[in-house]
């Protein structure tokens, strides 16, 4: 068997979640034997990559694709690491190293989440192998596998540390980007409104968990059965890139319009607010003026982020554009609706109906399939671990350097049969 080491490797970093996960990466890819190279775009991604290796980016976003071209070949860079792979910057990359014959390395928030990340090759979300990959394929790779279903922790793994780094990256990029003056960021909104937002929401923090669990307890305690909204938010690369939708509140017009068509007269429609929703967008507002113009605003209810076992215990069925969220409503065997590209979007297990006949009588998923599918990711692409916390990052790390020096991507070394045994998750206090 051939020794894993890093020799020969030479990696090019760029956008990663915000806090130290792509410095500590590096590093341990470094002392593996690889050459590590990091471009940073502004003074946020100096700031969480201290040190050697890095590469300031200060001309206009125009020039990228010209000196992207220059680093590759300079630096005869093996590897692409980014998170995310939509935004403007990371596509570029991506094209031009899949032309090049480079292994591109794509990490994101987890399918599986909130205790997972996911680590895929070449891309993810829309962009995924999993998007063209049947539950036949899937049932035949795991036939040599012998691992028990892992359940889903009913609680986000790191958000206090999420919060935290989003606003101390946009505090460094807000005060201290002069050297930086072409950075342009992949979101509609500039440095000095995210950085309110991120601040406004951290601060914010006790008396939105008041309203959650006072509007929790009224639907709980309501007696009405309820069927739930997914939200996500709008910003996101995977409702901009990957749904039908160009604003959340068109999604939203749509949800309460087949609801109003639809659903028995007694039943009531929950949405579910992203735990990162910051006020860009008044979702709350959009909600009640639709209802109240529908007619049903007294059976419809808005939840601001927070845990969602709880909400999923009880309802009847869920719908959303593509939100990972939606893997607790299929592990439950809860009947769900989507309307967006999404890695779990498959018939077995996904509703084809129409809205409104939806809400009346939603058809059942199938679980066995579901669960095959769910093991399959976490023989492959789920990661136990998180970006943001200490505990999360050392669970994550002590996997992907492995990953990421292996020549097969998760899924094809399942397929083929040659992956090597998964370390389980185990939630540590």
């Amino acid at each position: 068997m051939a020794r894993l080491t890093g020799e020969g490797r030479r990696f090019l970093f760029l956008q990663g979640p915000h806090g130290p996960f792509f410095v500590q990466l590096g590093a341990l890819l470094r002392s593996a034997g690889a050459e590590v190279w990091r471009v940073g775009f502004n003074r946020g991604d100096q700031a969480f990559w201290p040190g050697q290796g890095f590469i300031p980016f200060t001309e206009a976003q125009e020039n990228w694709p010209d000196l992207l071209a220059d680093l590759l070949e300079r630096h005869r860079i093996t590897d692409l690491a980014l998170y995310g792979d939509t935004r403007f910057i990371h596509a570029e990359a991506v094209a031009q190293a899949r032309r090049r014959g480079i292994c591109v390395h794509v990490f994101e928030e987890g399918y599986l989440r909130p205790w997972w990340v996911t680590y895929e090759r070449d891309g993810a979300n829309g962009n995924s192998r999993l998007m063209g990959l049947s539950i036949d394929a899937m049932r035949r790779a795991l036939e040599n596998c012998d691992t028990d279903i892992v359940d889903a922790p009913a609680h986000w793994g790191d958000m206090r540390q999420h919060v935290f780094y989003g606003a101390l990256y946009h505090a460094w990029v807000l005060f201290a980007n002069r050297r930086f003056r072409g950075f342009r960021p992949h979101r509609a909104l500039n440095v000095r409104d995210e950085f309110r937002l991120y601040l406004r929401r951290l601060l914010s923090m006790p008396l939105h968990a008041m309203e959650r669990r006072l509007a929790t307890w009224r639907i709980r305690t309501g007696g009405f059965p309820y069927h739930l909204a997914l939200l996500q938010l709008e910003h996101d690369s995977s409702f901009q890139m990957h749904s039908p939708f160009r604003t959340m509140t068109e999604f939203l017009a749509v949800c309460i319009e087949g609801f109003a068509k639809g659903a028995p007269r007694h039943h009531h429609l929950v949405f579910k607010a992203h735990p990162l929703e910051d006020g860009r967008t008044r979702v709350k507002h959009d909600i009640l003026r639709l209802a109240r113009r529908a007619g049903i605003a007294d059976r419809v209810h808005f939840v601001r982020g927070g845990k969602l076992a709880g909400l999923l215990n009880h309802a009847r069925s869920a719908v959303t554009v593509n939100s990972t969220a939606a893997q607790q409503v299929l592990w439950r065997g809860m009947p769900l609706k989507v309307f967006g590209k999404a890695v779990y979007d498959k018939p077995e297990f996904v509703s084809t109906q129409p809205l409104d006949a939806f809400f009346a009588a939603p058809t059942r998923p199938d679980r066995r399939a579901y669960k095959d599918y769910r093991q399959f990711l976490l023989e492959t692409s789920q990661l136990p671990g998180g970006f943001y916390s200490a505990a999360g990052r050392r669970q994550l790390l002590r996997q992907v350097v492995d990953l990421m020096l292996l020549p097969q991507d998760p899924y094809t070394a399942l397929i083929d049969g040659t992956a090597a045994p998964r370390q389980q998750l185990r939630l540590v206090n």
